[in-house]
C-alpha cells in the first residue's frame, strides 16, 4: 500500500476553472517526489491540496490508509517549507524552530533537545539566539526547514524552495533537503519549476493544464530538459 496517495484528485474554481484535473500518485514512504511544470500547470494547487491549505472539489487524500482529505492542516502531522520563507520577525532561530512544538505542548527539555538536533542538521548551531534579520535568504531557509522538521512531519512539503536564493545558495538548500530524505527517511514532497531543483528527487512528475503528463524516476537534468521540451511540443 502506498504511504501517501491521491485519488482522482480535483480542484475547480467557479465551478468552471478546472486548476487540478483528476490527479492519481502514490509516493512510498521516504521517498523524494518533485512537482515539475510551468506556472499555472496545477502542480501549487495540487500541493496545497495534499498540505491542507485548499480543499479539493473532489477525491481523496490518503496516508498511510488514513483518509485525510477533510482534515485542517495542522490535524495531518505535516512540515512546510515556503518559498518565502515565512519566519517570525520578532523570534530568534531557536523560537521559530520551536514554534510547532509549542503548539503540541511538548515539554522545554524534549523541545530544547529537538531544536538543538535540528539546527545541527541544518548547520546553524550557533545562530540560536539571531533574530531572521541578522541572516542571509539561505540561511532564513534552513531556519524554514529546521521548523518543518522539528516536529517529525509524516511527510516535508516545499513550495519553491529555492525561489529567492541564488544558484548557489539554492544548490546548498538543495543538498540539505537531499541529506534529510537520506539520514531520516523523510518523505518529501517538493513543487519546483527549475529542472536542476527537480533532478534531485528520487522521481518526478511533470504536470500540464492539471494533469501529470508523466511520471521518470532518476532523471537526469538534461532528461528533464528534453521531458519539458516534449511536453511543450506535444
Amino acid at each position: 500500500m502506498a504511504y501517501l496517495a491521491l485519488r482522482q484528485l480535483a480542484k475547480s474554481y467557479d465551478g468552471v476553472t478546472r486548476a487540478v484535473d483528476g490527479i492519481s500518485i502514490d509516493v512510498d514512504k521516504g521517498e523524494f517526489v518533485t512537482f515539475l511544470g510551468p506556472s499555472g500547470s496545477g502542480k501549487t494547487t495540487t500541493l496545497v491540496m495534499v498540505a491542507g491549505f485548499e480543499a479539493p472539489t473532489s477525491g481523496e487524500i490518503l496516508l498511510a490508509g488514513k483518509d485525510l482529505t477533510r482534515l485542517k492542516p495542522w490535524d495531518r502531522n505535516i512540515g512546510m517549507v515556503f518559498q518565502n520563507y515565512a519566519l517570525f520577525p520578532h523570534m530568534t532561530v531557536a523560537r521559530n524552530v520551536s514554534f510547532p512544538l509549542r503548539m503540541r505542548r511538548v515539554t522545554k527539555a524534549e523541545m530544547a533537545r529537538r531544536v538543538r538536533e535540528v539546527l545541527a542538521l541544518v548547520g546553524l548551531e550557533t545562530f540560536a539566539e539571531r533574530y531572521p534579520r541578522e541572516l542571509s535568504g539561505g540561511q532564513q531557509q534552513r531556519v524554514a526547514i529546521a521548523r518543518a522538521l522539528v516536529s517529525r512531519p509524516t511527510v516535508l512539503f516545499a513550495d519553491e524552495p529555492t525561489g529567492n536564493l541564488d544558484s548557489a545558495t539554492g544548490s546548498e538548500i538543495l543538498t540539505l533537503m537531499r541529506d534529510s530524505v537520506d539520514s531520516y527517511g523523510q518523505t518529501t514532497v517538493m513543487v519546483t519549476h527549475e529542472p536542476r531543483a527537480a533532478a534531485i528527487a528520487d522521481r518526478i512528475l511533470f504536470l500540464a493544464d492539471g494533469q501529470i503528463v508523466s511520471d521518470v524516476a532518476g532523471a537526469t537534468q538534461a532528461e528533464i530538459l528534453e521531458t519539458l521540451n516534449e511536453i511543450a511540443a506535444a
